[in-house]
């Protein structure tokens, strides 16, 4: 399954401390910790001598202690203890199974399998003028490409967050330009006309954005800079990075990169929640969870193309999580 050769993010990265974390990926149950490196380390969620959870147990002298009988796991997953008997050296056999760890963008990220694909891009990370604010982690009962699919739609602005991003009087998505690209595909010259796209409009305006997809489960929002602005060039961004925890169930982080220095984190992050939870039962409500990649299955319209060219990406990367 590419899917675990994939990165994908499983938890914020200052939730990981030297208390076992218990996570889901994929299906598969996680533990994370730090070592005395403050190193995290990602290991199976079950301990390999009586099937107990990890997660339940606590990090003593930089090592794992399963909480049933004790039994002590080291960076890398090599058992190194066995209380019961204390003359005894674990073979290099006795292990849990240990997973790759990245930390970027404020996250910790995991993959279940070795691959060649890298972390996903978010190019306004390295931007000095843009200020990096984590919102979430939200549950959500549905499917990560359900999830991405509505991060890339601006039809249903004008329905779902009328007087926010949208108006019901300026529905008409204008024709906008995709292509497919290394790691997934890239729609520009979108514009919408939003009566309040961040905490600081004063009047409707149009405004102008670029959609990328750049994994299977990630997705980039970029607004393009009004012709005059005193903050034109600075590329604000938004990403959307998502754990696949099961097909039909996913964990949601948003990482906004913004010229605004006046609002508080809590502020910029109350209006980002604002706008998600008014997504959230529409996409919780969606059937089938799993986003549908034939396309007979459901009705499409020509402002619907950045969508279909992202279904056109899965079906051909191989991806079976979280689609039908």
């Amino acid at each position: 399954m590419i899917e675990k050769q994939l990165w994908h993010p499983v938890a914020q990265a200052q939730d990981v401390t030297n208390t076992p974390l218990a996570v889901q990926l994929l299906g598969q149950a996680i533990v994370l910790w730090r070592n005395e490196d403050d190193a995290v380390q990602a290991f199976t969620d079950r301990c390999p001598h009586r099937g107990a959870r990890l997660s339940m147990g606590r990090v003593e002298n930089g090592r794992l202690e399963c909480p049933y009988h004790g039994w002590q796991f080291a960076s890398g997953g090599r058992c190194v203890k066995v209380p019961a008997l204390p003359e005894f050296t674990p073979p290099p056999t006795q292990c849990v199974k240990s997973f790759e760890v990245q930390q970027a963008y404020g996250l910790v990220w995991v993959r279940l399998e070795a691959g060649e694909h890298p972390l996903p891009a978010f190019a306004a990370e390295a931007d000095e003028h843009l200020r990096k604010v984590n919102c979430g982690p939200y549950d959500v009962a549905a499917s990560a490409p359900r999830i991405i699919e509505n991060f890339l739609d601006m039809s249903h602005f004008g329905f779902v967050h009328e007087g926010w991003l949208g108006s019901r009087d300026a529905t008409a998505i204008a024709p906008y330009a995709v292509e497919a690209t290394a790691t997934g595909v890239l729609a520009t010259g979108c514009k919408a006309v939003q009566p309040q796209s961040n905490l600081h409009s004063t009047q409707a305006a149009e405004v102008e954005y670029s959609y990328e997809v750049t994994a299977p489960y990630t997705a980039l929002l970029t607004k393009i800079p009004e012709e005059g602005s005193s903050r034109q060039g600075w590329r604000e961004s938004i990403g959307l990075f998502i754990c696949p925890v099961t097909p039909e169930t996913s964990r949601v982080w948003f990482r906004l990169a913004v010229a605004d220095f006046e609002s508080s984190d809590a502020q910029l992050q109350s209006f980002q929640h604002t706008i998600f939870v008014q997504d959230q039962p529409v996409l919780e409500s969606q059937l089938p969870k799993a986003l549908p990649l034939d396309p007979r299955a459901e009705m499409h319209s020509a402002a619907d193309r950045m969508s279909s060219a992202y279904r056109r990406f899965l079906k051909a990367q191989g991806i079976t999580f979280g689609v039908c």
